[in-house]
């Protein structure tokens, strides 16, 4: 990926006064600015996948920075930022739960207005292979709709329009699905 202005997005990282910068127009500085966010983010993201990088994620996960897993059966899990792409300006960054093994939008909006790129797609999962002690055994439990205590068949659970089961289910004269529940045990 190519950064505009690159050596001017570079001292503005730095904190470097620029010889040239003197030159910029208005609109060349603010593309000089967006350049240097990008150009940071992208150290950012290969800099967490260091040594030195992963000891200060972990710090930040022990502390529960990046928040839990909303989803109740993981019982508050500490999540990890990661990116669905590797690419500035595809997506935002979302949080990755090592528990269930998904992701989820964050909670918070400064979380979820950075680029998932400056993540990236490979950090949660080179941070737990990293630290084996943090990982955790994947939850099989599985929510199970009921109700008044009988378990659904998978019939009643798709959308209207979609194809029904070809199992020999019986129905009603109105062309809908009888279904027999069993209770829960």
């Amino acid at each position: 990926m190519m950064v505009p202005y690159y050596e001017y997005a570079l001292d503005m990282i730095l904190d470097l006064e620029s010889q040239h910068a003197d030159n910029l127009r208005g609109e060349q500085h603010e593309i000089v600015e967006t350049a240097a966010e990008m150009l940071y983010g992208m150290i950012h993201a290969r800099f967490i996948l260091t040594t030195r990088g992963l000891a200060c994620m972990l710090e930040k996960y022990k502390e529960v920075h990046f928040g839990r897993c909303p989803r109740v059966l993981c019982g508050g899990q500490q999540c990890l930022p990661i990116g669905q792409s590797d690419v500035p300006h595809t997506a935002t960054v979302k949080l990755y739960c090592p528990k269930c093994q998904d992701i989820y939008y964050p909670r918070s909006r400064n979380q979820g207005s950075v680029d998932g790129a400056y993540f990236g797609t490979t950090f949660p999962h080179l941070f737990l292979m990293t630290y084996p002690s943090l990982r955790v055994s994947p939850n099989p439990e599985v929510f199970v709709p009921k109700v008044f205590g009988f378990k659904l068949h998978h019939s009643v659970l798709k959308p209207p329009g979609e194809e029904a089961s070809k199992g020999g289910d019986a129905k009603t004269g109105d062309g809908k699905e009888i279904v027999a529940a069993k209770p829960a045990t």
